[in-house]
C-alpha cells in the first residue's frame, strides 16, 4: 500500500493557503503566517488518484471572514436538511466472514475489525448487509431449511441458522461490540429449494402455496438472530429479483408477487411477531425503477414497505430521486456495488465510487450506502458460481495480511466523518466539482466531501454561515473537510 508523503501534503496545503478568499490570483510571495487563526479549524483529509495520499490528514485550514471571490464557490447551508443517515459499509458474505474468521490470526482479525468498524483510529463502518443463506460468494450452496428432494417443510420445523455459527455470527458479534450503532439488513439469494418452481436453489420462482412459509422464513431468521444478540433492522424480500442466475442461488420475483408476499404475508407476520424489522423493496439496479414503483402502487404492500434499496450495475443513480419523489414517505438505501478486475485503474474507481455512490447515492436520498464483499482473497474469492473477478473492500492474503482497496478509501471518506444520525444538509455551486455535506447529530460538526473528477487541480471556496475557506484539490482526488 502506498504511503502518505508529508512533502506532498505540505505542497498541496501551501497552494490552498495562498489562494485568497477574495481573489483568484496568488500573491508574488508567501503571505505571513498569522499568529492566531481568524476562525475555527477545518480538518482536511485527502485521497489522490495517483495514490500518493491515501486518507491522509493534511494541516488544518481555518474558517475566515467571507468575501467576494472569482473562484468557484461551494455553499453549505446547515439550515436546509434532508435525510438522516444510518451509515456506510459492506456485506458480511460467507467469503468475507470465512476469510476473517478462519484465515486470520486473532490479532490480525481484531486489528482489521477495529480498523473497519472502530471510531477511534478506524473508519467507523456502520451499515452492513447479511446474506441469508448462500450467495455466489459462498463455499457451498445452502439455505436455512434444506431437506431431501421431493419433501416440503411448510411449518419450517427444520429451520436452523447453525451454519452461521462457525464464521458469520462471531465476526458480526465482534463488529457489533466494536460499533454498537451497526445497522444490518438481511437479504436472501434464494429461499429453500422446496419453496420454488425449480425445486432448486438455482433458478425458478416462488410457488404461490409457499408464500406463507416464505414469510415465516424471514420471521424465524429475525428471531434467531435476535436470540444471538444480533438485531436485524431490515430485510429485503429477494436479492436482485429481476435476475435469474444459472450457476448460483437466485430467484425471479416480479412486482405483483412481491406485493402479495409483503402485503398479505410478510408484513402481517412481522407485525404479529412484534418485530419492528423494516421491509425494503427491490434490492436491484437503477435501470428498472418501474419495478419498485409497481410494488408501491399496491396499497396493501405499501403499508408495510419502509424503503427501496438499489444496486449500481445498470442504469443511473438519478432514478433514486425519481422513485423518492413519487413516494416521499419511503426511505432510500443503496445496498450493493462491487469493483473488480474489469476496472483496474485506482483513479477511475475512486471517481466512480465517490462520485456515484458516496455523493450521488446520498444526494439521491440514500440513508445508507453499502458495497458488496467486505473482504475477498487474492484470487477474488472464495466463490461458487457468479462473479469470478469481483474485488472486496479489503483483500486478505493467505498469511492474513490486509490490502486496503480503493473501495475502502471511498467508504472511509464518508464513514469516518459522517456518523449514524447525521443529516444531509444542502450544498450547492462549484460546477465541475461533485460534493455532498452532512451535519453530525452528536457534536454538530459538518463534513463536506468534495470530488475533483477532472484532469487538472481545481481551486474553490467553501462557504458556510458567513465564514469560508479556500482549497486547491488535485485532479482525480477526493477530500473530506470537517469543522464545527
Amino acid at each position: 500500500m502506498p504511503t502518505s508523503s508529508a512533502s506532498t501534503i505540505a505542497s498541496i496545503v501551501l497552494v490552498a493557503g495562498l489562494v485568497g478568499c477574495g481573489s483568484a490570483s496568488q500573491p508574488s510571495s508567501p503571505a505571513p503566517v498569522p499568529v492566531s487563526p481568524e476562525g475555527a479549524p477545518v480538518q482536511v483529509w485527502l485521497t489522490t488518484g495517483d495514490q500518493s495520499l491515501l486518507l491522509s490528514r493534511a494541516p488544518d485550514l481555518h474558517l475566515r471572514a467571507d468575501s467576494a471571490t472569482a473562484l468557484p464557490v461551494i455553499t453549505v447551508d446547515p439550515t436546509t436538511t434532508y435525510q438522516r443517515m444510518i451509515g456506510f459499509g459492506a456485506a458480511f458474505t460467507d467469503a468475507s466472514v470465512y476469510l476473517i474468521q478462519e484465515k486470520m490470526s486473532a490479532s490480525q482479525r481484531e486489528a482489521l475489525l477495529q480498523d473497519l468498524f472502530g471510531r477511534d483510529g478506524g473508519i467507523g463502518l456502520s451499515f452492513a448487509r447479511i446474506t441469508m443463506g448462500a450467495s455466489d460468494f459462498s463455499l457451498r450452496h445452502y439455505s436455512y431449511d434444506d431437506i431431501s428432494s421431493g419433501q416440503t417443510d411448510s411449518a419450517l420445523t427444520k429451520f436452523s441458522i447453525d451454519v452461521d455459527r462457525a464464521d458469520r455470527l462471531p465476526v458480526i458479534k465482534r463488529a457489533l461490540a466494536i460499533n454498537p450503532q451497526l445497522t444490518m439488513v438481511g437479504s436472501p439469494w434464494s429461499p429453500p429449494a422446496w419453496m420454488k418452481t425449480s425445486g432448486s436453489l438455482i433458478t425458478g420462482t416462488l410457488k404461490p402455496e409457499a408464500f406463507p412459509s416464505f414469510a415465516d422464513y424471514f420471521v424465524k431468521f429475525v428471531q434467531a438472530y435476535a436470540a444471538e444478540g444480533v438485531p436485524v433492522a431490515a430485510i429485503t424480500l429477494q436479492n436482485e429479483p429481476a435476475f435469474e442466475p444459472n450457476n448460483y442461488p437466485g430467484m425471479r420475483l416480479d412486482p405483483s408477487q412481491r406485493a402479495e408476499v409483503i402485503g398479505r404475508h410478510l408484513g402481517p407476520a412481522l407485525a404479529r411477531a412484534g418485530f419492528k424489522t423494516q421491509i425494503w423493496d427491490w434490492d436491484h439496479n437503477w435501470d428498472l425503477p418501474q419495478q419498485p414503483l409497481g410494488v408501491l402502487k399496491d396499497s396493501l404492500a405499501r403499508r408495510y414497505v419502509q424503503g427501496v434499496a438499489w444496486h449500481c450495475y445498470a442504469g443511473n443513480v438519478s432514478v433514486q430521486s425519481l422513485v423518492h419523489d413519487a413516494y416521499p414517505d419511503k426511505d432510500v438505501y443503496f445496498t450493493e456495488c462491487s469493483g473488480g478486475d474489469w476496472a483496474p485503474v485506482f483513479a477511475d474507481n475512486l471517481k466512480f465510487d465517490v462520485g456515484q455512490l458516496i455523493i450521488g447515492a446520498t444526494r439521491g436520498w440514500a440513508r445508507g450506502v453499502a458495497l458488496w464483499n467486505l473482504a475477498l482473497d487474492e484470487k477474488n474469492g472464495p466463490h461458487l458460481g457468479g462473479c469470478g473477478n469481483c474485488r472486496g473492500v479489503v483483500t486478505v492474503s493467505a498469511s492474513g495480511g490486509v490490502t486496503r482497496n480503493v473501495e475502502y478509501y471511498a467508504l472511509a471518506h464518508a464513514s469516518k466523518f459522517v456518523r449514524p444520525g447525521a443529516v444531509r444538509i444542502a450544498s450547492s455551486g462549484a460546477q465541475g466539482l461533485d460534493h455532498v455535506a452532512f451535519q453530525n447529530a452528536d457534536d454538530a460538526s459538518i463534513a463536506l466531501i468534495v470530488l475533483n473528477g477532472g484532469t487538472a487541480p481545481s481551486s474553490f471556496v467553501a462557504r458556510a454561515s458567513g465564514r469560508a475557506f479556500t482549497f486547491t484539490l488535485p485532479a482525480a482526488s477526493v477530500a473530506t473537510f470537517v469543522w464545527k
